[in-house]
């Protein structure tokens, strides 16, 4: 006589792992704060899409080898890193030292976020860093208060200046509370086993093509150049679209991080940097003695020689002009707003009354902030 399977019995074992998942869920959780803390000090966006890629990968391979199916595995862990990224969120609202919140344009392993990471990791307090797609969107929730600081880059020595810094500076609602400085060192990255002589496009962001130009026009002069957002998301475009005829320009970590082939360095000329501005809501007080520069934006009365007046009573008054860009104001054809770089505190008495002086040229004077000025990369 065939016995019967104990139906209760069944249900008490399933009952008994779905008591050992839970556990070990738990200890899963419990490891997502230690993680939380890591990235914090180490100034790591929470959010590290390469690495949950190659955990998915790995999940899916094991669901296989145990008879299970990848595609349904891989849904459930999906939702387990979605409640690891909430629980390691939510671990900076339960901590006594609220860490700094800090926006850069590009994703992880771009140049801003390399820069951002140098500038604040290891913070007391941790820093939770956060990628946005465009400077804009950055900008954007740093007004609206969901970020306490956003680093952009501002000029290059080689490409120039990146015009929508300036151009975001100008709407206003932001300050100017620091500069840093950093060398780029640029690398042609492709597949692995990709070779110079297949590529047919170059992707990077247009500062890094434009500072790339002459080995692009000498070592592939047959790969089309195409401009990308940063050059961290180009390399993850390489790596998404596995073809070996498209290349990105970006850093070795952004290799590292998309799983990517370096196919040669020094593609920049020697002493290339960046120069980053530190962007928030208030300004910061800077202790005495400390050497700062303002930075200024003006609009000049439209009449002829109104410039050089007001470099000239700038000279007058003793202050040195380390930077002066223009760009064109929207909506008023051929007419230039100013945004002008002096050594100085602007409440110092020579900036305060070289300001006074320059007041009556100007339809529009404001300060976008006063900083420590960054120390000369080859000092």
């Amino acid at each position: 006589m065939t016995t019967l399977p104990d139906l209760d019995l069944i249900r008490t074992s399933i009952e008994r792992i779905d008591e050992e998942i839970l556990d070990a869920l738990r200890r899963r959780m419990a490891l997502a704060d230690d993680v939380a803390r890591a990235k914090l000090a180490a100034a790591a966006p929470f959010r590290d899409q390469r690495r949950e890629d190659l955990l998915l990968r790995r999940i899916r391979t094991r669901a296989a080898e145990h008879g299970l199916d990848p595609h349904e595995v891989e849904r459930i862990w999906r939702l387990f890193i979605d409640m690891s990224v909430a629980r390691q969120h939510e671990l900076v609202t339960r901590l006594d030292t609220t860490p700094l919140r800090v926006a850069y344009p590009g994703v992880e392993g771009s140049y801003s976020h390399l820069a951002a990471r140098r500038r604040y990791g290891h913070r007391a307090g941790g820093v939770l860093l956060s990628g946005f797609d465009h400077a804009r969107e950055a900008v954007e929730a740093l007004r609206r208060g969901e970020q306490d600081l956003v680093l952009l880059p501002i000029e290059n020595t080689t490409a120039g200046s990146m015009n929508e810094t300036y151009d975001l500076l100008a709407e206003g609602g932001v300050v100017i509370t620091a500069e840093l400085v950093s060398q780029v060192d640029h690398r042609l990255l492709g597949l692995p086993g990709a070779k110079l002589e297949g590529l047919r496009e170059v992707l990077s962001h247009p500062q890094a093509l434009a500072q790339c130009e002459t080995f692009l026009r000498e070592k592939v002069p047959w790969a089309r150049a195409v401009p990308d957002v940063d050059t961290g998301g180009a390399a993850q475009k390489v790596r998404e679209r596995n073809d070996a005829s498209v290349a990105a320009i970006a850093s070795e970590t952004a290799a590292q991080r998309f799983g990517l082939e370096v196919l040669a360095g020094d593609l920049q000329p020697a002493f290339d940097y960046t120069r980053f501005v530190e962007v928030g809501r208030e300004a910061s007080p800077l202790a005495p003695g400390v050497p700062c520069k303002t930075s200024l934006l003006v609009v000049l009365e439209h009449k002829p020689g109104t410039l050089g007046e007001m470099l000239q009573r700038l000279t007058l008054r003793g202050v040195n002009l380390s930077k002066l860009e223009s760009r064109p104001i929207p909506g008023q054809p051929w007419q230039y707003r100013f945004y002008l770089d002096v050594e100085g505190h602007a409440a110092s008495a020579a900036v305060t009354a070289a300001l006074d002086d320059i007041r009556p040229l100007t339809s529009s004077l404001r300060v976008l902030g006063t900083y420590a000025r960054a120390e000369s990369p080859h000092a």
